[in-house]
This record gives structure tokens, C-alpha cells and sequence, in this order.
């Protein structure tokens, strides 16, 4: 029997975070992970040639970086190594007709760019910008706390004092309120809000849904305050940084340990048993799904009715897919200034995002979804061999079931078979090589990975959804995933919730993972 302070179920970031905050706070922790890796779903390695690192999940840290357990490990990082490059043009967007525009990370540069677009349509982003920084701390306070500990509740009272009460529910009506009602409220251009829209994707949300508003604004404005910060040779290096504080703390890490059950007596956590073996524990946090949590490792303890009915009704979004390739050389975009961007968006614009959303939400691969395209490379060259690139293909908008195709050309009958999947890959580069016309030349190799892929490689991930959950508005905040407790809490004592499926929901950030280790004593 393997003992320690804290054991800890998974080794995504949530995990890691928590891991490295607890030890360096002298408890002895041990991660458990299923998979043979370290890392949920920050994975580098040479999967698609050698010599081409890619990440290969989840590739961007701007949330990282500008987290609560950032702050507090940074130096700790980057003493074991860790470094962040950065670009000044994060994102960009190109639509059908080849029109283009991308984001800085400079407000001037901005209202500059955007008003040779159309005429005050950059007074209007600075406007939009201007707006959210008045906002921005009380937003981001709710996103980096707990929505229902004593600090959050001042911080509450003191927004309200300062602001007023009407114009505090105006705020709040507003901030409900989907993205493109605001995209419409401020900007005339397509290209402008085609710039922006395709972001709300990567909340787990579509342009019309509820809470959208709020959401948009935080990305934005995290987009030109932050870049899109990457690891140096990749995520995995954050990885193995975070790692090397828990183990030179007296932590270990586990890989191919599956855990069974949690183990409970008198209400009150004292480890875990895995298909090997039983490690005891004074706490035990879990970075799963509310469905695994309660449906399966909490098995024959008691449950409250209530809790069983909200995990009942905890719904999970969209799928996701992979493309990675291994390039020749860069890929000869028509604005040079797309050449320097962290990730392209080809997008119809908005009014094409909520079409492709409604036709994903029917079971349907889209007609035209948005394809993220990223270039690591572009400010990260070590990650490919000289005057070679790499290419991250992210897919948003695909259908957990799926039904049919939209434009009807995809025989989908028996569901993502190897000949749809091939079948619709060649759409979106296609697609890709409309815009970038040696595109197809400079590929050396691809790897695919799937919606059931994704799922298979991390449970968390449920038919290919990697934001395990929607982030619809009655799944967020303090109803993520239930309301019936606070603190990441769970109805066993000293058993946390953490993960994406808890708050602050997805992102590459870690800071359900820093608030559960707060209320380790």
C-alpha cells in the first residue's frame, strides 16, 4: 500500500498545477494517471514525422500564463527550464472571397488596421475594449475564485457600491446577452466580426448562445493582452516542468493506473484503488467528469438525490478533430502578416458559425465549418528541422452523433468510419489550399485524429468533446457542474472536483486544479 498526503486522479493541467502548488507546500503528492504519459491533454511529441514536435490536444497557454498558478510557479518554471515565446499578431481570419484581417497585440495598431477597414470601426473596438477594462477585474476575479467563497461575494458587493444598482443590472443583462448581439452592436464590418467570431468556439459555445456576450469580450481582450504564448519546443516542456517541482518535493507520478474506486469510510476520503494496487491518502482530489465521479468511482456510497439529478442533466458539447501535418516550407498566405499569426481562422463569418453550430447540434458535418488553422513555427522554429514548419489543424464544429452530412456528399450510415473521415478531411483542405495554393506541395505527412480518437485517448473527453461539458450558461460558474457545493467540494469529505468539467471550465489555465489545492490544510 502506496501512502501520501494527496492523491490525485489524472495528469492534466488541473492535476499538474495542484500537484506543484501542494508540494511545493511541503505535501507529499502522488498522480495517477490511466494513460502512459503525463499530461492529459498537453502532449508534445514526434507524431507525425521526425523532427516535427506537435502538440498534439491542446496548443495554445494565453490562459496559462495569466492564471493564479502561473503567477505562483512562474519562477519555479523557468528555473527548471521553461520558456515562453510569444507572437505580436495572435489571430487572423480569412474569408471565402480571400479577404483578410488579423489582431495585434497592440490597441493602436488595431484601431488603426480596423479603421482602414471601414471607416470608425476601430473607434468602435476601442470602444469594446474600454468597456470590458471596466469590467475586466470583477470578471476575472470570478474566473480565477470561487463564485461563492466570502471574497467573491465582496468583491460582488463592491462592484455593485461602485457601479450602482441599475447600471449594475444593465451590465449583467448585457453580459447574458449571445455574441453576435454584440459583435452586431459595435462593429458594421463582416471581417471585423468574421475576426472575432470564431473564437466563441473555443468556449464550448456558438454565436447565439446565451452568455456568448461576456465570453467574446474575455477572449479578446485576453487575445491582445496576452498573444498566444507557447512553450519553447512545446507544451511538454511545461509538463516536465511542472514535474520536476513535484518530484523534487517528494512526489511521484504514476502512469497505466487506471483507479477503480475511491475509497470512502465514515463519509470521509482515504484513498484510491486502482486495477494494481491501493493508495491511501488524507485527500484526494479528481480531475474526471461528474459522470465518471459519481456514476462509477464513488460506486455504494451515498449520494443526494438532488447532486444525482444535476450530474444526471450534465450534458456534454460539440466534438472535436485533429489534422496535423508535417510541411516542407511555409505556407504562402496572400498578407504577408498572416505568415507571423499563431492561428488562422477560414471562416463564411458569422452568420456562417451559427449555421455550421445549428448543423453540428442536428448530427450533420457541416458545409463550411470554421478550421482553425495553427503555425507554432511561425515563432517557434525549434519545433520543426530548418526551413521546415509544422501545421495544427483544430475542427470545432463536428457532430458527437453523427447523422448525415449537410451538403450530402458523405455517406455518414455507419458513423465515423475511417473512408467519412478521410472523406471529409479532404473537404477541409481543399478548403485550405484555395487560400494558401501550395499548400498541398508542402505537405511531407499528416496524421488524423479523430472524435472517437480523441475520446479513446482521454475519458474526459466524451464523444470527442474537449471541453468535457458544454459551457452553456446553467453550466457555468457555480453550476458547474452543480450548485449543491462550493469550494470544488464534493458530499465526501476532503474528496475536490477538479478538472474542465468543474469551475472555471475549459481552457488550457489550471486553476480549478489551484483553487481545490487552496482548501488542502
Amino acid at each position: 500500500m502506496n501512502r501520501s498526503d494527496v492523491v490525485i486522479i489524472g495528469s492534466g493541467i488541473n492535476s499538474l498545477t495542484a500537484a506543484a502548488i501542494l508540494s511545493k507546500r511541503g505535501r507529499k503528492v502522488t498522480v495517477l494517471e490511466k494513460n502512459d504519459w503525463i499530461g492529459g491533454c498537453i502532449k508534445t511529441e514526434e507524431l507525425v514525422a521526425p523532427g516535427f514536435k506537435t502538440d498534439v490536444f491542446s496548443g495554445w497557454h494565453p490562459l496559462f500564463v495569466t492564471s493564479p498558478a502561473f503567477a505562483e510557479l512562474k519562477d519555479d518554471l523557468e528555473k527548471n527550464g521553461l520558456t515562453y515565446v510569444n507572437t505580436d499578431v495572435p489571430t487572423g481570419v480569412i474569408l471565402p472571397d480571400d479577404r483578410s484581417a488579423v489582431l495585434y497585440t497592440d490597441r493602436q495598431k488595431n484601431i488603426e488596421t480596423f479603421n482602414r477597414l471601414t471607416p470608425g470601426e476601430g473607434d468602435r473596438y476601442d470602444e469594446l475594449m474600454k468597456s470590458f477594462e471596466g469590467k475586466a477585474d470583477f470578471v476575472f476575479h470570478l474566473l480565477s475564485n470561487e463564485p461563492m467563497s466570502w471574497n467573491s461575494m465582496r468583491t460582488l458587493s463592491k462592484y455593485v457600491r461602485r457601479k450602482g444598482i441599475k447600471e449594475f443590472k444593465s451590465e449583467v443583462g448585457n453580459m447574458i446577452k449571445s455574441a453576435d448581439a454584440l459583435l452586431d452592436q459595435y462593429f458594421d464590418s463582416d471581417l471585423v466580426k468574421a475576426l472575432l467570431a470564431p473564437w466563441i468556439l473555443h468556449t464550448g459555445l456558438g454565436p447565439n448562445d446565451a452568455a456568448g456576450n461576456i465570453m467574446m469580450q474575455v477572449l479578446v481582450f485576453s487575445l491582445e493582452a496576452a498573444g498566444m504564448p507557447i512553450p519553447k519546443g512545446g507544451g511538454g516542456e511545461l509538463v516536465k516542468a511542472l514535474m520536476k517541482i513535484v518530484e523534487d518535493n517528494g512526489g511521484q507520478f504514476f502512469t497505466n493506473e487506471f483507479v477503480e474506486r475511491i475509497i470512502v469510510e465514515n463519509n470521509k476520503v482515504v484513498g484510491v484503488r486502482t486495477q494494481n494496487e491501493e493508495y491511501r491518502a488524507d485527500y484526494v482530489l479528481a480531475n474526471v467528469t461528474p459522470h465518471q465521479l459519481y456514476g462509477s468511482l464513488l460506486e455504494g456510497v451515498s449520494i443526494p438525490a438532488s447532486l444525482q439529478k444535476d450530474v444526471q442533466n450534465y450534458k456534454y458539447g460539440n466534438a472535436a478533430m485533429q489534422i496535423h501535418y508535417a510541411l516542407d516550407g511555409p505556407l504562402d498566405w496572400e498578407n504577408p502578416e498572416l505568415r507571423r499569426a499563431a492561428m488562422i481562422n477560414l471562416t463564411p463569418g458569422v452568420e456562417g458559425v451559427s449555421q455550421s453550430v445549428n448543423e453540428v447540434y442536428n448530427g450533420l458535418l457541416p458545409k463550411e465549418g470554421t478550421i482553425a488553422v495553427g503555425q507554432h513555427t511561425a515563432f517557434d522554429p525549434s519545433r520543426a528541422p530548418k526551413g521546415k514548419h509544422t501545421l495544427w489543424i483544430q475542427l470545432l464544429e463536428m457532430p458527437r452523433k453523427l447523422r448525415g452530412d449537410a451538403l450530402g456528399e458523405i455517406d455518414t450510415s455507419n458513423g465515423y468510419t475511417e473512408e467519412v473521415i478521410e472523406a471529409y478531411v479532404e473537404r477541409i483542405e481543399n478548403r485550405i489550399s484555395r487560400h494558401a495554393p501550395n499548400f498541398k506541395k508542402m505537405v511531407i505527412n499528416r496524421e488524423i485524429i479523430s472524435p472517437v480518437q480523441l475520446e479513446a485517448s482521454n475519458m474526459n473527453l466524451v464523444g470527442g468533446d474537449p471541453y468535457s461539458g458544454v459551457a452553456s450558461i446553467d453550466q457555468l460558474l457555480l453550476w458547474r457542474p452543480t450548485s449543491k457545493y462550493k469550494r470544488h467540494e464534493t458530499p465526501v469529505k476532503n474528496l475536490f472536483h477538479i478538472g474542465a468539467s468543474t469551475h472555471p471550465g475549459p481552457g488550457l489555465g489550471g486553476t480549478s486544479g489551484y483553487l481545490a489545492a487552496q482548501e488542502v490544510k
